[in-house]
């Protein structure tokens, strides 16, 4: 398989349009908080402080603004359906270091658990294998 074909070329399903723009949403949402303290989120210079206090992330700076530039603009290009499959297993992998780092002690949100970041971890798999679907954007450059 060319390499252009697998970044491209999705599923022809409709059904990771909803997939896509609702994960893409979250994550965008997610690394505005984290970058620039927006819905009532702790800005960058505070989630910096927490990854490398709390998650021995250091420097703080970098690993937040990855995981921060990574919601944000990964969040994005999903959301539009371009570089899917890339910018999904971006997401997966910033989700699977929330897991481990954040939130390895429990299941539940409730208790601070692994559920929420799980199942964005999960849609974002979905899409790696699936692709963006009959509206993405990759469509266009699938050749």
């Amino acid at each position: 398989m060319r390499l252009r074909q697998f970044l491209f070329k999705p599923s022809a399903s409709f059904a990771f349009l909803p997939v896509r723009i609702g994960l893409g949403l979250i994550m965008m949402g997610h690394g505005a908080q984290k970058l620039f303290a927006w819905f009532d989120g702790n800005g960058l210079a505070a989630t910096a402080s927490f990854f490398e206090k709390q998650l021995e992330l250091a420097p703080g700076i970098v690993f937040a603004s990855l995981a921060g530039g990574t919601q944000l603009i990964a969040g994005l290009l999903v959301m539009i359906g371009l570089l899917t499959r890339f910018a999904a297993l971006s997401l997966a992998i910033t989700m699977l270091v929330a897991i481990v780092k954040v939130h390895p002690d429990a299941f539940f949100a409730q208790n601070g658990g692994m559920e929420f970041p799980l199942m964005l971890l999960l849609a974002s798999l979905s899409l790696v294998i699936g692709g963006g679907g009959r509206f993405a954007m990759d469509r266009r450059y699938a050749g």
